[in-house]
């Protein structure tokens, strides 16, 4: 099959660079891939028989990347582009890396150690396409498909089943039968790898195709990497309101929220302690509907566990623990709950709450949504008025309490709480004198 595409000018002068000074050199790998299938490449990565030092010898400007295992940087029109010598791996060390690399003279050769054949193929503009592993075949049918045998490659990087179906999530393809069988056989390598690799993989396919975790589940790969979520697909909801078990639930939540990274990490942990919380206490309270905090919690866990930094941590588990709070559709309820959510977090708090109803039973979801929006109302008036939410809108602080004589402390913060809590039930209370004259009587 004749391949024909374009490439940028800086990629087209690397090309000819090297090969004025006597070496072969192609665009190789994802940049391939998408530009077969219409997308548009982040990177175009190029592979080549030349070695770092000549490379270097050729570019006037190079960041050593990593000279060990044969990458040089040029730095090209505020542009960069690696170069990677044509090299075969040795052994990998803990199913991830290899051991040492050896270079070789064959981009056939430097092709066979890569991960699925729809990455394993080579361009060049003037040659055309070089696909030994038959991807062309395999973006025709739309499938991932390992290099060689798919156990080796496993074994080799255990990331590049992550990797697997991170792409049948953001292409649409489904995985090849041997290629699966493989991933279901040697998912337990995943324990080897960090944290940091398992939560991009993980970020990738949340964006793409929250479904995709059903995936996950099916092949055991979820068990081994998130088992407080697994085990949410096991765990039913006897509830009117509810539809799927707590695992499906979280994803038709995930997916029904904007595409924004700490939004679908929220839905995708918001019940995860539904399956602990489903017991029933020795008065015969059922607490699966108390999972709340619960949910927080190991949320929390499970994104430590993963990497992810303090402050996104901190927003999703207080996304979480407030996720089922029931708001009154007036405004004095909805200033409350504001202050209590926090202002910088309260339009996510309503993308939360819509998508959790929008997931549960359509036929009790309207009423529900006509009351969020209502809610959504109340805020924005609140919001445009500049309404009091915060101690630090009050028209007092606490140095004018302290000149009428509050010593500092406890005392001080709880009176100017009360302060706060009488302006949120009465707006208009918000004026310098009526609010001393509140303290005076505090006092």
């Amino acid at each position: 099959m004749k391949v024909l595409f374009e490439i940028p000018s800086d990629v087209d002068y690397i090309l000819k660079s090297l090969e004025q000074h006597g070496f072969d050199a192609f665009v190789v790998g994802g940049c391939v891939r998408d530009s077969i299938i219409g997308r548009s490449p982040q990177d175009w990565d190029i592979a080549s028989s030349a070695k770092p030092q000549e490379v270097k010898n050729i570019f006037p400007k190079t960041i050593d990347t990593g000279l060990k295992h044969g990458t040089v940087t040029i730095l090209l029109h505020n542009s960069s582009y690696e170069i990677t010598t044509y090299r075969i791996e040795g052994k990998y060390i803990s199913n991830r890396k290899p051991e040492a690399v050896e270079f070789t003279d064959s981009i056939e050769m430097d092709l066979s150690r890569r991960d699925f054949t729809i990455n394993a193929m080579a361009y060049h503009p003037l040659t055309g396409l070089v696909d030994p592993f038959g991807g062309i075949d395999d973006i025709n049918t739309k499938q991932i498909k390992a290099v060689g045998n798919a156990a080796h490659r496993f074994e080799e990087d255990a990331l590049r089943m992550l990797r697997a179906v991170r792409f049948s999530a953001q292409l649409g393809y489904s995985i090849e039968r041997d290629t699966l069988e493989a991933i279901e056989k040697h998912c337990s390598l995943l324990k080897n790898i960090s944290g940091e690799r398992i939560r991009d993989e993980l970020n990738k396919i949340l964006l793409a195709n929250p479904m995709i975790f059903e995936l996950l589940h099916h092949t055991g790969i979820l068990k081994q990497i998130i088992p407080e979520l697994d085990i949410c697909f096991e765990t039913t909801q006897r509830h009117p309101y509810h539809v799927y078990n707590v695992g499906m639930h979280s994803l038709h939540a995930a997916e029904s929220i904007k595409g924004i990274s700490l939004l679908r990490w929220t839905m995708l942990l918001h019940d995860i302690g539904k399956p602990m919380a489903h017991s029933t206490d020795s008065k015969g309270i059922d607490h699966f509907y108390m999972h709340q905090k619960i949910s927080a919690e190991k949320a929390s866990l499970v994104l430590q566990r993963l990497r992810f930094d303090n402050a996104a941590i901190t927003r999703i588990k207080k996304l979480i623990l407030e996720h089922d709070r029931q708001i009154g559709d007036h405004e004095k309820s909805v200033r409350k709950a504001i202050a209590a959510i926090g202002v910088d977090l309260f339009e996510d708090w309503m993308q939360v709450r819509m998508a959790d109803i929008k997931a549960q039973n359509p036929e009790k979801a309207k009423e529900r949504l006509v009351k969020l929006n209502a809610v959504e109302t109340a805020y924005h008036k609140i919001i445009n008025e500049k309404q009091c939410l915060t101690l630090k809108d009050l028209t007092v602080s606490g140095k004018d309490l302290m000149d009428m004589d509050f010593p500092q402390g406890k005392k001080l913060g709880e009176v100017l709480q009360q302060l706060l809590d009488a302006v949120l039930e009465q707006p208009e209370l918000n004026e310098r004198e009526k609010l001393l004259e509140m303290a005076k009587k505090l006092l």
